[in-house]
């Protein structure tokens, strides 16, 4: 047997008894001084960081970009430079409200996360498996995640909380409707599509200004679950999605998606009949017709997953030259909740761990914290200006200036049909929907509304049907018959 088999300590001394305690005497107690038991029981203690809020159970591989559409009018971003260039990235999937020893099958959004490795830095998309979202205000979002969580007093999944809270938010009714359809439970990570959600912006090399969303569709073809088949996952695979992408990887059997884009000119923003950066709504198809970009492929499982599933940190402010911001409300708090929930997740220095580290060289003032492991900037100065290092700001990468359409400072409620919260589902519902999937949706709207209980379970029940009422009559009366509650107060 070599040393490199040799067991050490943290410290690289070699450990004489791996397994066995030592203590006075065959029957004798435990000694302070067998420094490995402190050791080995001090690390298992801490094996754990702070679960994510939100997206706690998830996977994640490794793969590739390849260019297949020039772009260049709309984005100067290197990412897209060429035809044919590749860029590795990370995908993490992740359901949204559950633990992280929860079902994969679960009715739940999930996370379709991306982060490309580029030259001009790392470039996350932090999306989810549908193109809006359950609220546009970033200060809803605290609340609106509690609903989606444990009671405080029973600590079951509470559905009482959640219809609650939705049918006295109906912007919500968008995404609510999706996930009570057959897009609510995908079949594995696999078989789903991928949203970056909100608007984002694109600056190309004439600093022309234009507002981006990004799609990924899936080329596996979309397949669900039913309610059913999700259950019984639950019970004799609650790993399913996991399990399925693994196996489909190390098959070589790897999962591909189409990277697409819709752009609106900042002129057509003036003018769309919604508000062009509220998350619950959509862009139409055939208004902003979807463009090629590109194919993502997802190729190597990571040979470690807390190094770098759990650890992996994407943030929707990770953005590269020629991809910035937008109005959009929820994006600019996620631009700060993101980097702030991974500082306390997993450290100061997240981004120095390998799965976050981007593979070019960084350089900056940035020093010292909890786990610095990169060398700290070495003997270099930790301030700037200085009189000793050439470094600089590099003036082209300076972000375009835009106009904001005021300059009164306020909280705002409303703006032009931000109260249109019905359209967009009814179009969805009415016009989308096969009838056998209207069906499904109503029998799973109303499985999922029979959970609700207590002294409020009427006056909820009336408050959420008064919206589907408003959104489509024909859903309406039918979760009402479904609920058996008597149609005649809404017609």
């Amino acid at each position: 047997m070599s040393k490199s088999n040799q067991i050490k300590s943290n410290n690289g001394c070699p450990v004489n008894h791996y397994e066995g305690s030592q203590t006075v005497g065959e029957r004798g107690p435990v000694l302070l001084q067998d420094f490995f038991l402190q050791e080995k029981l001090a690390q298992f203690n801490r094996e754990r960081i702070p679960e994510r809020v939100v997206h706690a159970k998830g996977t994640g591989a490794f793969g590739k970009f390849t260019v297949t559409h020039d772009i260049s009018k709309y984005s100067r971003a290197k990412v897209f430079s060429e035809i044919g260039k590749e860029t590795k990235l990370f995908v993490r999937f992740s359901t949204v409200g559950g633990e992280k020893g929860s079902a994969d099958t679960e009715r739940d959004p999930r996370g379709f996360a991306l982060k490309f490795y580029t030259e001009d830095g790392n470039w996350d998309i932090v999306g989810n498996n549908t193109p809006v979202f359950f609220i546009k205000d970033p200060k809803k979002f605290p609340d609106f995640v509690h609903t989606q969580k444990r009671s405080p007093k029973t600590n079951c999944k509470d559905a009482t909380a959640v219809w609650d809270y939705w049918s006295l938010n109906p912007e919500s009714l968008h995404q609510v409707l999706i996930l009570m359809s057959d897009r609510g439970i995908p079949d594995g990570y696999r078989y789903m599509n991928g949203y970056g959600s909100h608007t984002f912006s694109f600056v190309n090399k004439d600093k022309e200004r234009f507002y981006v969303k990004f799609h990924y569709k899936t080329m596996q073809g979309n397949k669900t679950l039913t309610d059913a088949e999700a259950t019984v996952l639950k019970g004799t695979d609650p790993d399913y999605a996991q399990r399925d992408l693994v196996n489909a990887i190390e098959n070589q059997d790897f999962p591909k998606y189409a990277l697409k884009i819709q752009i609106m000119s900042l002129e057509e923003a003036k003018s769309f009949k919604w508000n062009p950066f509220d998350l619950t709504k959509i862009w139409p198809h055939t208004d902003f017709p979807l463009m090629n970009v590109g194919e993502i492929e997802l190729n190597k499982i990571p040979e470690n997953y807390f190094q770098d599933v759990e650890q992996a940190a994407f943030s929707p402010s990770n953005l590269v030259d020629g991809i910035g911001f937008s109005p959009d409300k929820m994006l600019q708090g996620r631009m700060y909740a993101y980097p702030d929930a991974q500082r306390y997740r997993v450290g100061a220095n997240y981004n120095s761990l390998p799965v976050n580290k981007c593979p070019y060289a960084t350089n900056n003032y940035h020093r010292d914290g909890a786990m610095r492991s990169d060398g700290n900037g070495g003997s270099s100065p930790n301030h700037y200006p200085n009189s000793f290092d050439e470094n600089y700001e590099d003036e082209k990468y300076k972000q375009q200036p835009y106009n904001l359409d005021s300059n009164e400072v306020n909280y705002f409620d409303r703006n032009k049909n931000d109260d249109d919260h019905y359209s967009q589902p009814k179009g969805l519902f009415e016009e989308v929907m096969t009838e056998q999937q209207q069906q499904q949706t109503i029998s799973n709207i109303v499985g999922s509304m029979n959970g609700i209980e207590g002294p409020k379970k009427d006056e909820i029940i009336n408050r959420q049907l008064c919206h589907w009422f408003r959104m489509s009559p024909k859903l309406g009366a039918e979760v009402a018959k479904g609920l058996n509650v008597n149609i005649e107060q809404y017609l």
